[in-house]
């Protein structure tokens, strides 16, 4: 139970930081029709990038922070978890997620006028016409599925035997960061099914609609990487 509230925890955490810092930080939303500047750009990589080192630290003790549902599909591919603790673990993070969500959503209807969900949106993932740089769906799954892939290999070989250091939580968030620099443009970077459900729960609409992509996609990347550890292929 205690790695269960820790995953959830962190889950939450990485979307209220990451999708406050699109709305709340005053630098526009990701959904905007428009692609982000550098200026706008950092800040949502880094508030991503960090949250994840910070929980890392801080819930990596007692559930090895995962808080990623493709991530957790990546350490059970890889032989190193349970099916067992693969179901609630994933359970937990998307629970997480609609909770950071949800309480993002509260903090922005306190905002004079309040929020509307259509123009501001929640930090929703997606792709297409009007959103960000109006790349296609295939553009779209390669960036989901190529950012899973990366992540989790650092992932996997950051807390392997030979790998763990103690900075692997902080190459793991750095990891995140350059993820979103260089692809946030295409679909806001979800490489995370939670982080990416809680929003369009929220959101609905066309979010809800491109939700299967950010779900199939990181899935595959995690599964991609956890099968090059678990043969041995990418083990020391």
């Amino acid at each position: 139970m205690k790695k269960l509230i820790a995953e959830g925890l962190g889950a939450a955490t990485l979307v209220l930081i990451g999708c406050g810092s699109a709305t709340l930080g005053g630098l526009g939303a990701i959904a905007g029709g428009q692609p982000l500047g550098p200026l706008a750009l950092m800040p949502i990589a880094l508030a991503f990038g960090m949250a994840v080192t910070a929980m890392a630290y801080g819930i990596g003790p007692v559930s090895g922070c995962h808080i990623n549902p493709a991530v957790s599909i990546g350490v059970w591919s890889a032989g190193r978890m349970s099916t067992s603790d693969l179901i609630g673990y994933v359970v937990a993070q998307c629970i997480g997620a609609v909770i950071g969500a949800g309480v993002l959503y509260l903090i922005l209807s306190g905002k004079a006028g309040g929020w509307d969900l259509a123009k501001g949106g929640l930090g929703a993932n997606g792709w297409g016409e009007g959103y960000l740089g109006a790349y296609n769906v295939t553009s779209a799954f390669l960036t989901e599925f190529i950012g899973t892939f990366i992540f989790v290999v650092v992932i996997l070989g950051a807390t392997s035997t030979a790998g763990a250091t103690p900075v692997a939580g902080l190459a793991i968030g750095m990891t995140l960061v350059i993820i979103h620099i260089t692809f946030i443009n295409v679909t806001g970077v979800s490489v995370n099914p939670a982080r990416s459900l809680g929003p369009a729960l929220f959101v609905g609409g066309n979010a809800m609609a491109q939700l299967w992509l950010f779900i199939v996609a990181p899935i595959l990347g995690g599964l991609a990487a956890g099968a090059l550890f678990k043969a041995r292929v990418l083990e020391a």
